[in-house]
């Protein structure tokens, strides 16, 4: 019997459930710190779960990465079946993969630990081209070198509604954040090597979702044969509009859609939505 390589990721990737079943993909969750109690990702906490907690919470929640011994156990199990490669929310925004280098060297496994220098669905999406190269018979090689070329031409837009998480986090005062509300501005950001940066700031509702899609059509005229993710966080009618274009235009391959899981809904709040493609 041929081994197949075994693909492990973090609960940041937000993929549907049903895809994580149905291409054998093991997760290792996040903790999520909300009203002073502490939750397995996923596992213990679901993101709509969590969205009512984060409304009751003064406070803004905190998420941890997986304890290293967490990725050794996952390691382990899946090491008896085939080779193991495990793909991380970006190192710019999380821990996550340090302490999944650090659970491979706990384990005893030589697994290889993969930076997809992104979040939520961009970071699924390359768990989900890693896990059909897998099931396709493809070695670790090829699998991370398709890896490396998608990382550099993936795109990841993250629009924020409301800035009320921002301001919860320290990183705008509460006075920038009353003009924010009262003017209704919104900002786009992107994602730069893993981190995220500003890229716009845009006022009104109807305006932003223009100019989003503008910047997607600049970057990516042609979205045909292409995978697209959406997240988005109570904002079903925003993450629908966003489909209905890109159909309509750029008729990509396939669109993936998810709630935005609690390690990126943290900051971005409701109302926002995270792009990749």
């Amino acid at each position: 019997m041929i081994s197949l390589l075994q693909v492990v990721a973090d609960s940041s990737c937000d993929l549907p459930q049903v895809l994580i079943e149905a291409n054998d993909i093991e997760i290792v969750p996040l903790t999520i710190h909300v009203n002073n109690r502490s939750y397995l990702e996923g596992s213990e906490l679901t993101a709509r779960e969590f969205y009512k907690e984060m409304a009751k919470d003064p406070h803004l929640p905190k998420t941890s990465q997986p304890a290293p011994a967490a990725f050794a156990q996952a390691f382990r199990r899946r090491a008896q079946l085939g080779e193991v490669l495990c793909l991380t929310i970006s190192s710019g925004l999380s821990g996550t993969f340090e302490a999944a280098k650090l659970g491979g060297d706990l384990s005893g496994v030589d697994a290889v630990i993969f930076d997809t220098l992104a979040g939520s669905l961009g970071h699924g999406l390359q768990v989900l081209m890693a896990s059909k190269m897998a099931r396709a018979g493809a070695m670790m090689a090829e699998i991370v070198a398709e890896l490396e070329e998608y990382r550099k031409r993936m795109k990841i837009f993250i629009l924020l509604n409301t800035l009320e998480n921002i301001v919860k986090g320290g990183r705008l005062n509460k006075f920038q954040g009353a003009i924010a509300s009262v003017l209704n501005i919104k900002l786009l950001l992107h994602n730069i090597e893993g981190k995220v940066e500003l890229l716009e700031r845009v006022r009104g509702n109807k305006k932003f979702i223009r100019r989003v899609m503008e910047t997607i059509w600049d970057y990516c005229p042609d979205l045909s044969g292409r995978d697209v993710g959406i997240t988005d966080f109570l904002n079903p009618k925003g993450s629908k509009r966003i489909q209905e274009e890109m159909q309509g235009h750029g008729r990509p391959r396939n669109i993936i859609t998810n709630d935005m899981g609690a390690t990126m809904a943290t900051y971005a709040g409701e109302g926002g939505m995270i792009i990749a493609l």
